[in-house]
């Protein structure tokens, strides 16, 4: 697959783009209009940048406003057109994206759209250039790709062709399964963007939300296979107009979007099947290595200034200090399988609290290539002699992944730290999902990364009300539900003060009789206000019993059709908090209407700290 990027997507000046796209090993780039007229350079200088870099130039874009004019405004487009063909000539691009007219057109005749691209393209023909018609999903008469395929087989000119935009296509819900009646020489160029399945006006939906692929709601395989079965073996490009990516970082932008060429591939291969069917299939579609899903959340390494209070927090929890590694800064807790790896934070480079997540899974070295092959950046471990190798990755937001071998006891690395396992009956069983706040520049990289990476299934995101603002929170999961990762989005311009902690949640078979216990240990949990109990006891008309002895505890709960959930939050330490967790049956939930409740608790406990005042 020869892999294109618009530069629209990327911040930054056009020389900047180009080297980002390099640098993430794009093939070639969409110049978008408005980067070469805002830049200093000659087409000629960005000419011999992009042979420099090694980059081709795929694609001038958007020509438009054109097709179904009335006669007193053909002329000057054609006018138009042509300098803009001499200006292709300049920059050595061979094709033109036209777009479907939206503002000009008078009719909606076909053929008189076909005769008049047949004058554009003997124009192009003259300066041998060619043109990519692309129905906008917004367009005023053509608005859909077999529209678009029509006026381009009437207009029957060798120099015309068909742009196809996964956005414009899916998101008017067009079947694309037609693609595959369109002859591959007559399909100039592939855009593609995924999205969330929203519902509003479709311009304001391409120009403000639009997603890298794997990171929407769009079936992007299934169209991808479509156009494979053509035997289209041209750019596959990315078109994203969204507004983070246009303020993020363009190296770590353009890596992501090349990340999700790869995932993209994958899922191609995966729509063909083996037997690649139909046509000749003249694109590379490998497919990436299968891993089998994590057997357990290995561990999970917290890196706080607040040490000394989150060790007495997990001692008030029944967590067991398992001694300070021999060669390492950073102590080992444990309680059953739940194991805490905690240290100072790294000065050297930014590092969330929630550093690192360890998995045991059956093939590491499988996992790590599949990481590797979406262009997630090895995190090397300093190792010595009789250390128990592991292997890791990092993810956007720094925090790291590692993989170690899936094993029936306690993984070898725990015997690094020398102390023997505990002998009283743990009250923990595992850890139960791990919520990883994200700050907006980080957040749909991250949905991606763990989508791809470690092959997790989103979730539909949820919008959570907070004092802060409303917070966006998707969950990705296994299909087994051992290894859950919560992203929560960090409202846009929130203070420092109002950053969103981090926080694991470990699973127990009762979390009553856990919360009285870690009570006796000198624990405190997180205040829940009396109108919560009250409110709850108007949903659910639970048993005065079991309603007295959530109140006694700040024990939250939650029920739906398959089971019920209860569980209680720790105070936040720094940036980290801990959570305690009941699932009865089958609820597979996380008590999302509690999270607003305890946003505002939180909130209230660290302004009230801030203050000086009681918490």
């Amino acid at each position: 697959m020869r892999t294109s990027i618009a530069t629209v997507c990327l911040s930054g000046t056009l020389d900047q783009k180009l080297v980002a796209a390099r640098e993430a090993g794009f093939d070639g780039v969409e110049i978008f209009e408005p980067d070469l007229v805002a830049a200093p350079q000659s087409p000629e200088a960005i000419r011999a940048r992009a042979e420099q870099l090694g980059l081709s130039l795929d694609l001038y874009q958007p020509f438009r406003d054109f097709e179904g004019v009335g006669p007193e405004l053909l002329e000057p487009n054609l006018r138009r057109a042509r300098a803009k063909f001499a200006l292709m000539n300049r920059l050595g691009i061979e094709t033109m994206l036209l777009c479907s007219n939206v503002a000009t057109a008078r009719s909606g005749d076909e053929h008189l759209a076909a005769a008049q691209l047949r004058l554009l393209g003997d124009a192009a023909e003259r300066f041998g250039v060619r043109i990519a018609y692309e129905a906008l999903a917004w367009g005023r008469f053509v608005d859909s790709y077999e529209a678009a395929a029509r006026i381009v087989r009437l207009s029957d000119h060798p120099r015309v062709g068909l742009c196809l935009d996964s956005f414009h296509i899916l998101s008017k819900g067009h079947d694309p399964e037609a693609i595959e009646t369109i002859p591959a020489e007559k399909i100039f160029f592939v855009q593609m963007a995924d999205a969330p399945l929203l519902s509003m006006d479709v311009l304001s939906w391409s120009r403000h939300h639009r997603l890298f692929p794997g990171e929407g709601g769009f079936d992007l395989g299934t169209f991808m296979g479509h156009l494979a079965r053509t035997g289209y073996d041209g750019p596959v490009s990315l078109e994203i107009f969204n507004d983070t990516f246009r303020q993020s970082d363009p190296f770590a932008t353009a890596l992501h979007a090349r990340r999700s060429l790869r995932w993209l591939e994958h899922e191609t291969a995966s729509s063909l099947g083996p037997t690649r069917g139909g046509r000749a299939v003249q694109m590379t579609t490998d497919a990436l290595p299968s891993v089998a899903p994590p057997a357990d959340v290995n561990y999970v390494e917290l890196r706080t200034r607040e040490l000394p209070e989150l060790r007495r927090l997990l001692r008030q929890l029944g967590f067991n200090s398992r001694g300070t590694h021999r060669t390492k800064a950073v102590e080992l807790w444990s309680q059953g399988d739940a194991r805490i790896v905690l240290g100072a934070p790294d000065s050297t480079r930014p590092q969330p609290t929630v550093a690192g997540i360890g998995l045991s899974v059956s093939d590491p070295a499988t996992a790590l290539r599949r990481a590797r092959d979406l262009f997630a950046p090895d995190v090397p471990r300093d190792e010595a002699a009789g250390d128990e190798p592991l292997v890791g990755v990092r993810a956007p937001d720094g925090s790291e992944v590692f993989f170690g071998a899936e094993g029936t006891t306690e993984p070898k690395w725990v015997d690094e730290f020398g102390s023997p396992p505990p002998e009283e009956s743990p009250m923990i069983d595992r850890v139960d999902h791990v919520n990883l706040a994200q700050p907006w520049q980080y957040f749909d990289a991250a949905v991606l990364f763990f989508h791809a990476v470690l092959d997790l299934h989103a979730e539909a995101s949820i919008d959570v009300a907070a004092p802060v603002g409303l917070v966006r929170s998707q969950v990705l999961r296994s299909d087994d539900g051992v290894l859950r990762i919560a992203l929560n989005l960090v409202p846009s311009g929130a203070s420092e003060d109002a950053i969103l902690p981090q926080h694991v949640a470990f699973a127990t078979s009762d979390v009553l009789s856990f919360a009285r216990a870690s009570r006796e240990r000198g624990f405190r949990p997180l205040d829940i206000p009396a109108n919560y109990y009250d409110d709850l006891e108007a949903r659910f008309a639970l048993d005065p019993a079991l309603l007295d002895g959530l109140r006694e505890l700040n024990v939250m709960y939650d029920r739906d059709e398959s089971g019920e959930f209860l569980h209680f939050y720790t105070h936040p330490v720094g940036t980290v908090f801990l959570e305690v967790v009941e699932r009865r049956g089958a609820y597979a939930g996380y008590g999302a209407l509690n999270a607003p409740v305890r946003l505002a608790s939180q909130y209230r406990h660290r302004h009230s700290a801030n203050e000086g005042e009681p918490a």
